[in-house]
């Protein structure tokens, strides 16, 4: 059965679009800058209005509280926002596993955001939002500010949570070679529409 299904979205100029995602798999995402891939992202976890139907499950957008919504088809932003001083208080439950895997250790939590690189804030980003054990991974360009050896670590993280929680991922990257390795198809967007690619 599938996870998740994305039918006849419209949203500002794009569209009508149709995606589905089956658990554990993992689905690519390219295209122009501007082509609409980040806003097609914050449609799907219902930050921005549209048209159309949503489904997890098979259970309807509608039937969800919003953020209910959000912690189960969860969107990890290009550049990840983070309001208040210190880390810590920005997890709601210990996710030390998950800290560890990506490089930090618990003392990680009395860090000020201010002294937090910008691939640093990326990956704890990314701990963030594994804490809420999404069903949905939508993940904008993941490891674009991260150097060759936390790319690698990212994506492994990636694969393994997909693996063990039979989660559905929707990766947009401009790496086709990254896409190629960790995607099962690719689609490419342009004039507001979705094609396969790969």
């Amino acid at each position: 059965m599938d996870l998740f299904t994305a039918r006849n979205l419209i949203y500002k100029n794009y569209g009508p679009l149709s995606l589905t995602l089956r658990g554990s798999q993992s689905i690519g995402l390219t295209g122009p800058s501007g082509s609409g891939k980040t806003l097609f992202l914050r449609v799907l976890s219902d930050l921005d209005p549209y048209e159309g139907e949503i489904k997890l499950d098979n259970k309807s957008i509608i039937s969800y509280f919003p953020p209910d919504w959000r912690k189960n088809v969860s969107l990890l932003p290009a550049e990840s926002q983070w309001w208040h001083d210190t880390i810590g208080h920005h997890y709601a439950i210990s996710c030390q596993q998950w800290l560890e895997k990506v490089g930090f250790a618990a003392d990680v939590m009395n860090w000020q955001v201010s002294r937090l690189s910008t691939g640093e804030k990326q990956r704890l980003a990314l701990v963030r939002l594994l804490c809420n054990k999404p069903q949905v991974l939508l993940l904008d360009e993941p490891t674009a500010n991260l150097d060759k050896k936390n790319v690698h670590i990212v994506e492994e993280l990636l694969h393994e949570y997909r693996k063990k929680n039979n989660a559905g991922l929707l990766w947009v990257s401009h790496d086709m070679d990254q896409l190629k390795q960790n995607t099962e198809m690719i689609y490419n967007m342009s004039d507001g529409k979705l094609e396969v690619m790969l």
